[in-house]
């Protein structure tokens, strides 16, 4: 009797490993139904956070040179003013010392307005420059923008389509996962992990395991359908299970 015991909990375990897989592999297909537009979403947002900083900057850039020119500006005038006043003192003067030393005045002012003007020319020529980019980095936003609202939209109505059907398996995955000793769920997890098909627990089809493909011995496809152990393949670790159990775990699910 302790012998049939024994027997019953391998078989219970191997049962409830494949019945965690098959819902698990449901999940797994929504998600490739999915494919990689969250990550494209959310590389889209990140790469227009970017450019949204970039635009930001680039404007800020475009205030400051703003700012220059209104300041170089103001000088001209400043100096323009200037010159008008030495001008008018030019009539005034007693001396030759008084001359000489307005007419030093109204060069300087002179020179002065000269590079005000020549500021301004190369600040505007920066502007236009920086105005170039900035349209450059203005559209390409533009164009991210228009990208992901459509991502979105494609990502929102699969959601829509499959976000009852997830739900419903994440909790009998949950369900099922408690019927799993510990030690058992951390070599699945590990293995799913492990395989970007996710298949830890796979039958062996004609000798051969259902995950890797590589040849099962002999006497391992024997002690597989005896069912008095949990046996993994020896070249990628996976659990294997009969195509009894299998069947046995499939209509449960099913049903």
């Amino acid at each position: 009797m302790a012998k049939k015991t024994t027997l019953s909990t391998v078989e219970e375990k191997l049962r409830d490993l494949f019945e965690l897989q098959t819902i698990d592999s449901k999940t797994d297909e929504i998600k490739i139904l999915k494919g990689a537009l969250p990550i494209e979403v959310s590389d889209l947002e990140d790469e227009i956070m970017g450019l949204s900083k970039r635009v930001d900057r680039l404007n800020e850039q475009v205030d400051e040179i703003d700012s220059k020119i209104g300041k170089h500006n103001e000088n001209i005038k400043t100096a323009e003013a200037l010159s008008e006043r030495y001008n008018k003192q030019l009539d005034e003067v007693k001396n030759n010392r008084e001359f000489e030393a307005l007419q030093k005045e109204i060069e300087l002012q002179s020179l002065e307005v000269q590079l005000s003007e020549k500021r301004i020319r190369e600040a505007n020529e920066e502007k236009v420059k920086k105005q170039e980019v900035l349209t450059t980095a203005q559209e390409n936003m533009n164009a991210k923008n228009e990208e992901l609202t459509k991502k979105k939209e494609e990502l929102e109505k699969i959601i829509t389509k499959t976000d009852k059907e997830e739900k419903t398996l994440k909790n009998k995955s949950d369900k099922q996962r408690a019927k799993i000793e510990t030690r058992l769920l951390k070599a699945y997890d590990k293995a799913r992990n492990a395989y970007r098909n996710g298949l830890a627990v796979v039958t062996y089809r004609r000798g051969s395991c259902g995950g890797c493909f590589n040849r099962i011995p002999p006497q391992l496809q024997i002690e597989i359908g005896m069912r008095k152990e949990i046996l993994a393949c020896e070249h990628c670790g996976r659990v294997l299970v009969d195509h009894e159990i299998a069947g046995i775990a499939v209509e449960e699910e099913v049903s």
